[in-house]
């Protein structure tokens, strides 16, 4: 009696550095990966196109991770920040992998966002995603219809901002760190400028090719370089203040070609170093994105308008005015001098 076939699966020759797609009928194939995990993309890719033909496949014959290594494969590497993408699809594989596209609906939706047990916006990113995935599968021909992701209720969103004595602190614990100096200087334009983590990290002296830059001749701080792609989070230029300025010149003078560096090199991430400056400092609740919030606060208390305030902070007025408005001296001013001549 023939044994039945095993089906594509993945296969490792001894004397070859990388994985294999082992397949019945067909001729061993090359995933070019040496990683387990990469190659189990590759194989979930093979498997979701296998013997297509060009014809859509039904909800129940596809998962989900066949769906999300397609999407990992064909679209993240078009998009300017594929690493979100691929944090995403690493923590939903787990759940979702070996689950149909049917079997995408509000149960079990809500039971994976219990699973994960992690704050409700991380949830709603990365079930984002799965519905990102399908969609992108469903546009390509690849199935003939995406479920419909039920996510879990947006959080109100919390506005956490330093006082100015938060920010001294803040600052102190960053530059008593001989190891953690250029916390400091990322934490000062964060402070000055309300600009986004990455784009900060990536700031230079000079025009380059990895993000923006500071032209101390003019006075303008770039967001990002001509070479980057645009995103939803908008990185438009902004005029340097003077105190930051009087900073960033000193630092280049100093020899630095980064503005936030360590030993020569550009600093890649602060993900260890600013949560140990927050603790040294006796703060809770403070991330590296509580600096934009502060920048805009402290502008709208010394009298910025709406307007001005979304030019400099590179923020929508929408946003500005939903998020950030009340903290205007003058918000509902004129409807509160009504109110008060009511008779």
């Amino acid at each position: 009696m023939p044994q039945p076939a095993k089906g594509a699966r993945l296969h490792k020759f001894k004397h070859r550095q990388y994985w294999y797609i082992r397949d019945t009928g067909q001729p061993d194939r090359s995933t070019g990966c040496t990683s387990r995990i990469e190659a189990e993309k590759a194989l979930a890719a093979y498997i979701a196109t296998r013997g297509r033909q060009g014809a859509a496949n039904e909800p129940e014959n596809v998962t989900c991770g066949e769906v999300l290594a397609i999407y990992a494969e064909e679209h993240a590497p078009t998009v300017a920040d594929p690493v979100r993408i691929g944090y995403a699809i690493e923590a939903l594989l787990p759940f979702w992998s070996d689950l149909k596209l049917s079997h995408v609906k509000g149960e079990t939706c809500r039971r994976y966002a219990k699973w994960r047990d992690n704050a409700p916006a991380t949830s709603r990113r990365e079930l984002g995603v799965l519905q990102a995935a399908m969609n992108y599968a469903h546009r390509e021909g690849y199935v003939t219809s995406a479920p419909i992701v039920t996510l879990p209720p947006k959080p109100e969103g919390t506005l956490r901002w330093l006082t100015r004595d938060e920010a001294a602190r803040l600052l102190w614990a960053a530059y008593r760190g001989h190891k953690s100096q250029h916390l400091a200087r990322f934490i000062l334009i964060g402070l000055y400028t309300g600009t986004r983590k990455d784009a900060i990290l990536r700031m230079g002296f000079e025009p380059n090719t990895v993000g923006g830059w500071f032209d101390l001749e003019r006075g303008v701080m770039y967001r990002k370089s001509d070479a980057e792609r645009s995103t939803k989070k908008r990185r438009t230029p902004s005029r340097i203040p003077r105190q930051l300025a009087a900073h960033l010149r000193r630092w280049k003078a100093e020899g630095c070609t980064w503005a936030v560096e360590y030993q020569g090199g550009r600093i890649g991430d602060i993900k260890r170093a600013f949560p140990k400056a927050v603790a040294e400092a006796g703060l809770e609740g403070v991330t590296p994105h509580t600096l934009k919030h502060t920048a805009i606060t402290w502008a709208l208390h010394n009298g910025a308008t709406i307007w001005d305030a979304a030019g400099f902070f590179a923020t929508s007025a929408e946003t500005i005015e939903k998020v950030y408005g009340h903290q205007a001296p003058d918000y509902q001013d004129s409807a509160l001098r009504a109110v008060e001549r009511a008779k």
